[in-house]
C-alpha cells in the first residue's frame, strides 16, 4: 500500500515482545478508566499489539491485579480509598513499560418508579447502559410499592425508560420527554456540573538549542499546596520519563531532552496528581523533537473526512445507469446514476481541494442485487441496493458504479490529490442472493426465535444476531470460526486489491468484538507492519459510552462516530433555551473516556440521520417520528436564509473541537432532507445551486481550511472559557499556537468579554476568517459576535 498517512508512531520495527531486544511496543497504551468497587477486565491485545504476550506485571500499591495468561486478560480493581492517576508497570522482552490508570469518583443518582399494579420485574435502561433492558434491575426493598435504583452518573443529559414486565414505559414522574424516532418517547434527566474548580495543566512553549529541547507546562490549581517532581506523571511513548529530566519551578514544569532521546516520532504525555485528584493529561506529539505543525507529515489526526454515497454524488458515465425496473419502485429508492467516474471528474475539477477535504469515506462498492425488495416495516415500500449495503458477492464490484479497475483508478487519483480513501465494509450481513447464504447456512443466525417472534430489528435484545430485513441474513460469528476467517480475509483482500487506506465499518455493535480483534490483528500482520503504515478504521455504533468505547482501542478500531456528543449537540444548538453547559459536560465526558486528543468522528448529518438543515429550518423535530413519511410525501425544502447560518455555526463547532470532522456530502451547500431515502438526494453543483448555497460552500471551505492551517485545532488541548445559554467559548492550544473559538447561537449579536490565563501573556487576537484584530489588555478581551455566528481567533 502506498500514499498512506504517516504513522502516529514509527512502524519501522516489528511490534511486540520477542527475544530480540531491539523490538518495542509501539502502540500508545491508552489510560484505563476504573470505577470504585468494580473489577475491570481488559483483553491485553486491546491495549497493544504483539506477536506474543510474555508479560510480567509489577505489584502496585493502588491495585489488585490478576493476570490471566491463558486467556490473555488483565483484571484490575482499585484498592479501597484510591482515587486519582497512577501507572502500572510491566515488562515485555526485558523492557519496562507503563499503563496509565485513573479513577474519578462519581455521584450516585436515584431513579424511582411507582407502578399501578404489582409487576414481576422492573428494570431501568437508557443511554447510560446502552439501552440494556436487563443490567439495571430495580427493587422495592422496603415494600412501599416504589421500585428504586441508584447508579453513578457524570454530569450530562441522559435519555431513559423503565422496562416493566417487558413493556417500555416513560417515567410518569418526569414531565421532560423527547421523541425517540421509533414512534414513542424517552424520558430525559439532566445532571448539572458542580462547577468546582478543576486542576488544569496548560501548555506554555517549546524551546530549543543545538542539543537540548525543553517543553514547558504550567499547573493551575486554585487550592493550596505546592508540587514537586513526585506529583508529575510523565511518559515518553509508554515509558516513564526519568525524574532527572523533569524540572519543577513553582507551578512551571519543564521536560528536558537531549536530541538522541527523542529521535523519530514520539509522544509526550504529562499530568499532575495531587491529593487524590489529577489534572488533564497533556499530549505533545513531536518529530525529532519538533512539535507537530503544518509542515509535519500527516497523520490521521489531520483527517477531514468527506462522506459520499456513490450513487447520489455525480453521474460521470450515463451508460451504466440502468435503474431497476419494478412497478412499485420509485426513484428515491432506485439507482440515480452516480458512479466512480463522477467522483473522478470532481477530483479533476478541483472540487475537493477547493473545499479542503483530505479523506473520502465512500459507500460500499461491492456488488449488490439487481432486484427490488420490499422493506419489512410498514408501509412496506420497495427499495434497491443503490446504497451498497445488500452485498451478493465477496469480490465483485457494483456494475452501476463501474469496474474494479475504475475503482482502483479512483483511489489512485485520490492519492495523487492527497486524498485518502476509506472503503465502507459490511461485516454484519449479506443479501439472500449471496452464495455464502446459499452454501453456508450454519454461518448465520436464525430468523425465527423460540418464542415465535422474528429476530428482526431487535437492535439491543438480540444485538449480535438480529436481522435487518428478512432477506438480509445476519452472520452469527459466535458459532462459526469459518465465517470469522472468511470475512476478515475478505476485508484484507479489498485493501490489498484497491490500495485503499482503511475502512468505515457498518453496524459495529451488531458484530462481536472477536471479529474486530481478528481483523485488526490481520491488518497489522499483513499490511501495517510490512508496509510501515497504519490502516484507519472508524465504526458506526449507536449506544452509550460504554458500548461504543468497548470497540475503540489498539486491538480493534481506531475510532467510532461520536453519536453521544452528536445527540447532545443537536438540541443544544437548535433550542435557544438549552445551555451550552450541557454540551460542555458531554465534551468533558468524551475526554474522560477517549482522552482529549482522540480520533472519534464528529458529524452534523449522515446517511442514517435526518439532515441538519431539516432541523434548522423547522421542518422536523429532533428524532421526529414523521420523518420517514415526510421523506416520501413532504420532502423538506429550505425556507429561511438564517438556516444556512445555523448549519455553518454547527460546522464551525465540529471543525474546531478535538476528533475527526466528518462532512456528509451536501453539508457544504446546506442540503436538506428527512429520513432515508430523502437524506440521500442527488448532489447538486454549480448552476444548480442558489446564491445561499454558493455562499455556504465558500464559508464552509474557509472553516475547513482554518482547521488544516492550525495545528492546535487538530492536536491541541481544550480549555472551556464560557458555556452558557448563548455562548460557547473554548481555547485550543499546543506548543505552536493558541486558537480561541467563540460560538454564538443567539439570533442577536452578543458582546463577549473573556479573561484569558495570565500566564499566556496574550497581546492581540486576530480573526483567521475575517482578519479582524482585537487588543488584549491585562488578560481581558472584548468583541462582538454576530447573531448565529462564530469567530476563530489566533492569539499572539
Amino acid at each position: 500500500m502506498k500514499n498512506i498517512f504517516y504513522l502516529p508512531l514509527l512502524l519501522l520495527i516489528i511490534f511486540g515482545c520477542s527475544q530480540n531486544h531491539t523490538n518495542k511496543i509501539t502502540d500508545i497504551i491508552q489510560p484505563i478508566n476504573l470505577e470504585e468497587g468494580i473489577e475491570k477486565e481488559v483483553v491485553i491485545s486491546d491495549l497493544f499489539y504483539a506477536p506474543s504476550y510474555n508479560l510480567t506485571f509489577s505489584p502496585n500499591e493502588n491495585l489488585i491485579i490478576v493476570h490471566d495468561t491463558v486467556n490473555n486478560i488483565l483484571k484490575l480493581k482499585a484498592k479501597e480509598g484510591f482515587t486519582g492517576l497512577d501507572l502500572l508497570q510491566f515488562s515485555c522482552d526485558n523492557q519496562q513499560y507503563y499503563i496509565p490508570f485513573k479513577l474519578e469518583p462519581r455521584k450516585k443518582y436515584l431513579f424511582s418508579y411507582k407502578p399501578k399494579g404489582k409487576p414481576k420485574q422492573v428494570n431501568l435502561f437508557g443511554q447510560f447502559n446502552s439501552w440494556d433492558r436487563s443490567s439495571l434491575p430495580m427493587s422495592d426493598d422496603d415494600k412501599n410499592g416504589i421500585f428504586e435504583i441508584s447508579i453513578p452518573l457524570d454530569p450530562g443529559r441522559y435519555e431513559y425508560k423503565f422496562f416493566v414486565d417487558r413493556k417500555e414505559l416513560i417515567d410518569p414522574q418526569n414531565p421532560v420527554k423527547v421523541p425517540n424516532g421509533l414512534g414513542d418517547y424517552n424520558s430525559v434527566i439532566i445532571i448539572s456540573s458542580d462547577n468546582k474548580a478543576r486542576l488544569y495543566l496548560h501548555t506554555l512553549n517549546y524551546e530549543t538549542d543545538d542539543q537540548l529541547k525543553e517543553y514547558n507546562y504550567y499547573y493551575e490549581n486554585h487550592s493550596s499546596g505546592s508540587i514537586n517532581e513526585s506529583n508529575i506523571v510523565a511518559l515518553l511513548d509508554n515509558q516513564i520519563i526519568n525524574p532527572t529530566l523533569i524540572k519543577v519551578d513553582g507551578n512551571k514544569i519543564t521536560l528536558m531532552f537531549h536530541d538522541d532521546i527523542i529521535e523519530g516520532e514520539r509522544l509526550i504525555r504529562i499530568a499532575v496528581k495531587q491529593n487524590g485528584k489529577f489534572s488533564n493529561i497533556q499530549s505533545t506529539r513531536i518529530i525529532d523533537g519538533q512539535p507537530i505543525n503544518k509542515k509535519s507529515p500527516q497523520s490521521w489526526y489531520d483527517a477531514i473526512i468527506y462522506s459520499l454515497m456513490i450513487d447520489r454524488f455525480s453521474n460521470g458515465d450515463p451508460t451504466n445507469d440502468n435503474p431497476i425496473k419494478h412497478d412499485s419502485l420509485f426513484s428515491p429508492a432506485n439507482y440515480n446514476g452516480g458512479d466512480f467516474q463522477g467522483i473522478i471528474n470532481k477530483i479533476n475539477e478541483g472540487y475537493f481541494n477547493l473545499l479542503g477535504i483530505n479523506t473520502f469515506w465512500i459507500s460500499p462498492i461491492v456488488d449488490n442485487t439487481n432486484k427490488a425488495y420490499r422493506e419489512y416495516p410498514p408501509p412496506h415500500r420497495y427499495y434497491t441496493g443503490y446504497h451498497g449495503y445488500w452485498p451478493i458477492s465477496l469480490q465483485g464490484v457494483e456494475e452501476h458504479f463501474g469496474s474494479l479497475n475504475l475503482a482502483e483508478e479512483l483511489i489512485n487519483k485520490s492519492h495523487k490529490n492527497k486524498i485518502k480513501v476509506l472503503l465502507d465494509f459490511v461485516a454484519h450481513h449479506v443479501h439472500e442472493e449471496n452464495p455464502l447464504w446459499k452454501e453456508h447456512r450454519d454461518w448465520f443466525g436464525d430468523l425465527e426465535l423460540p418464542d415465535g417472534r422474528k429476530n428482526l430489528r431487535l437492535w439491543d435484545e438480540y444485538r449480535l444476531t438480529t436481522w435487518f430485513e428478512p432477506y438480509m441474513p445476519s452472520f452469527d460469528y459466535t458459532k462459526s470460526k469459518e465465517a470469522l476467517e472468511t470475512m476478515t480475509d475478505n476485508a484484507i483482500w479489498w485493501l490489498q486489491e484497491t490500495n485503499a487506506d482503511g475502512f468505515r465499518h457498518d453496524a459495529v455493535k451488531h458484530v462481536p468484538n472477536e471479529f474486530w480483534r481478528l481483523l485488526t490483528k490481520k491488518l497489522k500482520e499483513k499490511i501495517e507492519v510490512p508496509d510501515q503504515t497504519q490502516v484507519f478504521q472508524i465504526g458506526e455504533t449507536f449506544g452509550g459510552f460504554d458500548l461504543i468505547s468497548s470497540y475503540v482501542n489498539n486491538g480493534q478500531l481506531n475510532s467510532q462516530f461520536n453519536f453521544n456528543l452528536y445527540d447532545t449537540a443537536i438540541p443544544v444548538f437548535l433550542n435557544p433555551e438549552i445551555s451550552f453547559e450541557l454540551l460542555d459536560n458531554q465534551m468533558q465526558k468524551t475526554f474522560q473516556v477517549y482522552g482529549v486528543n482522540h480520533l472519534m468522528g464528529n458529524l452534523v448529518s449522515s446517511h442514517d440521520k435526518i439532515r441538519y438543515m431539516a432541523y434548522a429550518d423547522g421542518d422536523l423535530e429532533i428524532n421526529d417520528g414523521r420523518a420517514s413519511e415526510f421523506a416520501w410525501t413532504n420532502p423538506p425544502k429550505v425556507d429561511h436564509p438564517s438556516s444556512y447560518d445555523k448549519l455553518k455555526l454547527h460546522l464551525a463547532y465540529i471543525l474546531t473541537i478535538p476528533g475527526v470532522p466528518v462532512i456528509y456530502y451536501g453539508d457544504e451547500i446546506g442540503m436538506t432532507g428527512a429520513s432515508d431515502p430523502d437524506n440521500r438526494r442527488m448532489m447538486r453543483f454549480d448552476n444548480d445551486l442558489n446564491e445561499y448555497e454558493k455562499q455556504t460552500f465558500k464559508d464552509v471551505s474557509k472553516i475547513i481550511h482554518s482547521r488544516s492551517d492550525h495545528s492546535s485545532l487538530r492536536y491541541g488541548d481544550f480549555l472551556t472559557l464560557q458555556a452558557d445559554k448563548n455562548i460557547y467559548a473554548y481555547l485550543r492550544s499546543d506548543l505552536n499556537e493558541r486558537i480561541l473559538v467563540i460560538l454564538n447561537k443567539s439570533e442577536k449579536e452578543q458582546q463577549v468579554n473573556l479573561t484569558l490565563p495570565d500566564i499566556y501573556n496574550i497581546k492581540t487576537a486576530n480573526d483567521v476568517i475575517s482578519a479582524d484584530s482585537f487588543q488584549v489588555k491585562d488578560g481581558s478581551i472584548s468583541f462582538a459576535v454576530k447573531g448565529i455566528g462564530y469567530r476563530i481567533l489566533k492569539l499572539e
